[in-house]
């Protein structure tokens, strides 16, 4: 093991995932049931919600993602891009997986259980709009809890800085062209016009904004100034995401009382596809001999989605009340758990791992 990783090892030593993270199926799940009350029980309200947009674009949902968006894209010092040298074969490995593997092995799978194995159990009218809301999950890496996952796999730090870092600056040009070859090859119109505006509201907007705030909080106060904000915006942020789940549940609550085994269905392709792509990442960096610091968050960023975006974009081409807008949020529900369990296998097999 690099000296590297011993002193990384030893600042991960206890190192605990937020209480909120840690529980955040359990929210999801609450989440869950308090949409579908309120869509039950206060259909009206619901419904102004929805109509309320601008270019198909809703602006509360608008509103709340940026709230989620904004202080996680704080967090990411593109400064740190200077580092990838230091751990071009890490980067390299998490790149591939990211960008030429992940979400064309969701496109298959999702085509591979929504229109075959579980076509006779799902809606025909629906399926499409499943296999969307899949691709758009798998499309962006994710941003925030990738923090969380490299602090509990002891990663190295500056590693995960600047492989977030690169991920959001890929993400700005490569998003948008991927999710609309995919749903080109899926059968599924592409609403360029739609798909371009979410790029830009959702990705290049939130990142410009975040850049500057963080450079101006920087510049006045350091890293004591950020920190103290980061921490002021944190509720904040999942505040917003839960509301968000609230409303979409609100729109989808009906169709999941009527077919309550389509989350279940949703969720195996992304089970698959999650342990299909760390296990992927973390071999291919054992071959390439990279340190198990390296190796571990280089497969847990792999298999990770950036769902808020995923969410957001998903409403924004297809509608709250769509397949797609669902698929997304089963992402959410198992997001914790799932890289959890990678996180465990990580942590497990780092004698193996360095035996190789």
């Amino acid at each position: 093991m690099s000296v590297q990783c011993e002193i990384t090892a030893k600042q991960a030593v206890g190192a605990q995932m937020p209480f909120f993270e840690r529980y955040l199926t359990l929210w999801v799940f609450l989440c869950i049931v308090a949409g579908i009350a309120i869509g039950h029980f206060f259909a009206a309200p619901v419904q102004v919600i929805g109509r309320m947009e601008i270019a198909q674009v809703n602006l509360p949902v608008a509103v709340l993602i940026w709230l989620m968006i904004i202080p996680m894209l704080l967090k990411i010092d593109f400064a740190a891009l200077h580092h990838v040298k230091e751990h071009w074969k890490g980067i390299g490995v998490t790149l591939f997986i990211n960008w030429a593997v992940k979400p064309f092995s969701m496109a298959l799978l999702a085509w591979l259980f929504i229109r075959v194995v579980f076509a006779h159990a799902l809606p025909a009218a629906q399926q499409d709009s499943y296999i969307a809301g899949l691709i758009l999950l798998a499309a962006a890496p994710c941003t925030a809890m990738v923090f969380v996952w490299s602090n509990l796999s002891k990663g190295e730090p500056h590693f995960t800085l600047t492989q977030v870092a690169l991920n959001d600056t890929i993400m700005i040009v490569a998003f948008a062209p991927i999710v609309g070859l995919l749903l080109g090859i899926s059968s599924i119109t592409v609403p360029w016009a739609t798909l371009l505006l979410s790029v830009l509201l959702y990705i290049v907007v939130p990142v410009i904004f975040s850049q500057v705030w963080r450079k101006q909080l920087l510049r006045r106060g350091g890293e004591a100034a950020l920190g103290s904000v980061l921490k002021r915006l944190h509720p904040v942020s999942l505040i917003a995401l839960l509301a968000t789940l609230v409303l979409l549940f609100g729109f989808q609550g009906e169709q999941i009382l009527q077919q309550p085994l389509v989350i279940v269905m949703l969720a195996v392709p992304i089970l698959i596809q999650v342990y299909f792509n760390s296990g992927l990442a973390y071999l291919l960096n054992r071959k390439f001999k990279v340190a198990h610091c390296v190796a571990g968050p280089s497969a847990l960023i792999g298999a990770s989605n950036f769902f808020e975006l995923a969410v957001a974009a998903a409403i924004s081409l297809f509608g709250f009340e769509s397949g797609a807008a669902l698929a997304t949020v089963v992402g959410v529900l198992i997001e914790v758990p799932v890289m959890l369990s990678v996180v465990k296998i990580v942590n497990a097999s780092k004698a193996w791992y360095e035996k190789g």
